[in-house]
């Protein structure tokens, strides 16, 4: 049976999308005790741990130790759900093409922080979610599948980032289910799904209930 691990840092909403999605979650991992999402997990059944940045004296010793935490789990997937970390290279390259990321804007455009915000401001007219296959450049790497969230006139951050992660809930679970089923096909930096599915949704207020 295929397994998946999610990493946190806070809340965990989309950790939540994919145990709703009946995803096959073996354990929940974040670098914060205090983090919301773990009481959640914890609540419905699901193993958690915590492996503490703070406790490790640089950014390779942490990866270490979660790494070994992960590996006992025997994951297929790693999804990063909020988990407000930089992954070193070698932990990237130890789960390539199994790390997956979902960041919220049509990459390449807005990568980091405050990205509703810098869309607002670019005065684009289309925002939305990526979820992508991690690699060492920060929010670069495959593109699995996008949601395409129209910016309004009266929008401000709150309320399009209140958009945007309902599109998330939806395109996380898919992308992360086609991993775990082996549905995708990649040709370098370009993936395909096997069975033709769309790897795209339109969440313009008509689709899905968006």
């Amino acid at each position: 049976m295929s397994r998946l691990i999610i990493l946190i840092s806070g809340r965990g909403s989309n950790m939540r999308a994919l145990v709703e999605a009946g995803l096959p979650v073996a354990a929940v991992i974040s670098n914060r005790a205090d983090a919301g999402g773990l009481v959640w997990a914890r609540e419905h059944g699901i193993a958690t741990e915590v492996i503490d940045h703070r406790l490790h004296v640089d950014r390779p010793s942490f990866d270490q130790a979660l790494a070994e935490t992960i590996d006992r789990y025997r994951p297929d997937v790693v999804a990063l759900a909020g988990f407000m970390r930089i992954l070193s290279a070698p932990f990237v390259e130890r789960y390539r093409g199994r790390l997956v990321n979902i960041h919220p804007s049509l990459l390449p455009a807005f990568t980091g922080l405050h990205t509703h915000e810098r869309a607002i401001e670019a005065g684009v007219k289309c925002h939305g979610a990526t979820v992508h296959l991690v690699t060492a450049e920060l929010d670069h790497g495959p593109v699995l599948i996008q949601a395409i969230v129209p910016v309004r006139q009266d929008d401000d951050p709150e309320r399009l980032a209140e958009r945007v992660l309902r599109a998330e809930h939806i395109i996380y679970p898919r992308a992360v289910r086609w991993l775990l089923e082996g549905n995708l096909d990649m040709t370098g930096d370009h993936v395909r799904t096997r069975d033709a599915q769309p790897q795209y949704l339109w969440a313009d207020g008509s689709a899905e209930g968006l």
